[in-house]
């Protein structure tokens, strides 16, 4: 496979990611979150991760047989002689996005989970306050004694 079909395929699935971490970050930008739902677009994004993940270690190797440094500039150079320097720029920049998009993601998560925290805690010290008060009598939301029940 020449190094611009691999190139492209890279592409497609960094797209794909990319089109996940989107539908990911709508989803924690709503009201409430649907878990079935990111539990499945998380299985999705895992997968393009390991495919992402298996594309780059392919490529790689085969740069390093070809000769070229495993750093930055064998990768620009490998593209350029390939003439798909163009493509290989363009993953980068998809790279860049998927990146921020899954920071931003982290971001989200992390306010939600503060966010029912703080819930779980409020609920917690409102319950540990008993339903009852010291005369028997119900208490309410309040903490105080419920003279209807």
């Amino acid at each position: 496979m020449s190094l611009a079909v691999h190139l492209r395929r890279h592409r497609e699935r960094l797209d794909e990611l990319v089109t996940l971490l989107e539908q990911e970050r709508a989803h924690l930008a709503a009201g409430p979150v649907d878990g079935a739902e990111l539990g499945r677009l998380a299985e999705r994004k895992q997968a393009c991760l390991t495919a992402l993940n298996e594309f780059e270690q392919r490529r790689r190797e085969v740069q390093r047989r070809l000769g070229y440094r495993d750093d930055h500039e064998g990768d620009r150079r490998a593209a350029r002689q390939a003439g798909c320097a163009d493509l290989w720029a363009a993953i980068l920049t998809t790279a860049h996005r998927a990146a921020d998009l899954n920071r931003t993601n982290g971001v989200l998560i992390g306010v939600r989970m503060e966010s029912n925290q703080r819930l779980l805690n409020g609920l917690r010290e409102w319950a540990g306050r008993g339903l009852y008060g010291p005369d028997g009598q119900a208490r309410t939301g309040g903490g105080r004694v419920d003279q209807h029940a």
